[in-house]
């Protein structure tokens, strides 16, 4: 009973990070579409761009160390009981403050230069906001690594979800109560970077109180051991950062962006406004890129930690297959997501956003969902098989190509340029990234036969879809031009939900038991072809 309850206890917790995660990136995608309502265009871009600073610390604090700590953490309790792990946590205490000082300090009084290099002298105060989260962070990552480590997930999930709460409602407050006395959109920005703050403190807070309640006596200080803590320090910078940089893959895209688009923009003759303004509309895909890929990789990495336990168990054939189904969830999810919404981007763009300035360039974008979709989902699985330093080295040098493709491509084609970079950047990231895991598997890790069905799937889609739009493109009431655009991008998404998934299943892609492993699987079912079904 003692190894099944540990598996029931690990599942269980690995569900609720899950749903915590899903909660808080869903929070994080959606209120940009009130937000950019509130501050226009130029108010986004002034927002989106001091955002991948804030998304650096956030994984810092979520996806990266917390893991890292929580493994060594149970490493150390079985190799050196309570001595390893007091080792642990002032190791880890004194490297995440170090760490948390470097980018605070880096941040805060390098604004001004970094803002410069961004060509906006006035983003240099939205910085110095952003850089006090470094200063959170290390507190905030130190405790969920320490509740983790134990199995007690839901600090850990309720400081997720508290802090994207408190952010989000520090947001629309600044961005409602600042534009309606008047301040400049560069103050309005401060007060959302402000979130990021109030947001880390409450994440904080909770976390203190948590370990107030569980964990306040399992700590304490005694003799440190230097060639223990040199280890647990050199875990900790390799580990740490090497899952954190993989977790960062959209966000140095943005970083790129932020770092070098405008101004490339603004050097080809257009106004400073103008830049701005398209820099906004540039930016309008994010939060459209960010749902989309939540979905497709919640539920594929779902299988990822049964990957991992079939690898120590040495089921090679179990492990090939969850890993192919895992790829194939991916794929099937990405691709209805992103040519589902390259296909009706004009309404949704109108939709969300009150025109559809910039749908040729989001329709572009909407092809990173599949992209990213895969290497998030390729890379958790890399990591399960113990391969840790390859795809954070590969998404380094993504990033290098995505910078450089802005410079050579902006110039000639705009914003339209830098899509097309994003684009390349990421595909070239997952190519590589699949063929390291073909290599490492030696087999076939995806049906083309599969593909062919999809393909098929989202040709179908694509068409129904742009002759359903053109048709009801002539609906009365133009006044009320939004409301019919909502009406059209709704409907159009059932529409080409169903069309989708029912001429991929009834293609025989997914079996039963392969259905019941997702999410409302069981509804799914009734696409299957009736033999398919018991």
């Amino acid at each position: 009973m003692g190894p099944e309850k540990h598996s029931r206890d690990f599942f269980r917790g690995a569900l609720i990070l899950t749903v915590a995660a899903l909660i808080t990136k869903i929070l994080s995608a959606i209120y940009r579409v009130p937000f950019q309502n509130i501050v226009g265009d130029i108010g986004f871009y002034i927002y989106q761009q001091v955002y991948p600073f804030y998304g650096v610390a956030l994984v810092l604090a979520t996806t990266g160390f917390p893991v890292v700590i929580s493994k060594l953490y149970a490493e150390q309790v079985v190799m050196n009981g309570k001595q390893g792990v007091r080792s642990l946590f002032v190791v880890s205490a004194i490297f995440l403050m170090a760490i948390g000082l470097f980018g605070f300090s880096a941040l805060y009084w390098g604004s001004d230069w970094l803002a410069r290099h961004m060509h906006d002298p006035d983003l240099a105060i939205l910085l110095k906001v952003i850089s006090v989260v470094f200063l959170i962070f290390p507190v905030v990552s130190l405790l969920r690594g320490y509740f983790q480590g134990m199995g007690n997930m839901i600090p850990t999930a309720v400081s997720q979800v508290g802090e994207q709460l408190i952010r989000v409602v520090t947001i629309f407050l600044a961005a409602i109560l600042l534009t309606t006395k008047g301040y400049s959109l560069y103050m309005v920005g401060s007060g959302a970077a402000l979130g990021s703050v109030t947001g880390g403190i409450a994440a904080m807070l909770i976390l203190i109180i948590s370990y107030w309640i569980w964990g306040r006596t399992s700590l304490g200080i005694g003799k440190m051991d230097f060639k223990e803590s040199g280890k647990i320090a050199k875990a900790l910078f390799i580990q740490g950062f090497a899952v954190c940089i993989s977790s960062l893959v959209l966000i140095f895209m943005q970083l790129a962006d932020s770092l070098n688009l405008y101004s490339i923009l603004a050097s080809t003759g257009l106004s400073s406004e103008s830049a701005k303004e398209l820099k906004g509309i540039y930016d309008r895909g994010q939060p459209l890129i960010q749902i989309g890929t939540v979905v497709a990789t919640s539920m594929s990495l779902s299988l990822v930690p049964i990957i991992t336990s079939e690898k120590l168990k040495e089921k090679k054939a179990i492990m090939h297959e969850k890993i192919r189904l895992a790829l194939q969830i991916a794929l099937f999810v990405g691709v209805g997501a992103s040519v589902g919404l390259w296909s009706i981007i004009q309404p949704t763009n109108r939709m969300l956003f009150e025109n559809s300035d910039g749908s040729d360039v989001l329709s572009v974008l909407s092809l990173l969902i599949l992209f990213t979709s895969l290497i998030i989902t390729t890379t958790a699985i890399l990591q399960g098989l113990g391969m840790i330093l390859f795809p954070a080295c590969v998404i380094l040098f993504g990033f290098g190509v995505k910078y450089g493709l802005n410079i050579v491509l902006v110039p000639s084609f705009g914003t339209m340029g830098a899509a097309i970079a994003s684009c390349v950047a990421l595909s070239m990231i997952m190519v590589v990234l699949l063929y390291k895991l073909r290599s490492y598997l030696k087999t076939a890790i995806i049906n083309i036969r599969f593909i062919i069905v999809l393909c098929t799937a989202a040709l179908a889609m694509a068409m129904i879809l742009k002759a359903y739009l053109y048709l009801t493109g002539y609906i009365p009431l133009v006044e009320h031009h939004r409301l019919i655009a909502g009406i059209q991008a709704l409907s159009a998404v059932v529409i080409g939900g169903i069309i989708y998934v029912g001429v991929v299943l009834r293609g025989k892609t997914f079996n039963e038991e392969e259905l019941a492993m997702l999410p409302f699987g069981s509804k799914l079912l009734f696409f299957l072809p009736k033999r398919n079904r018991r």
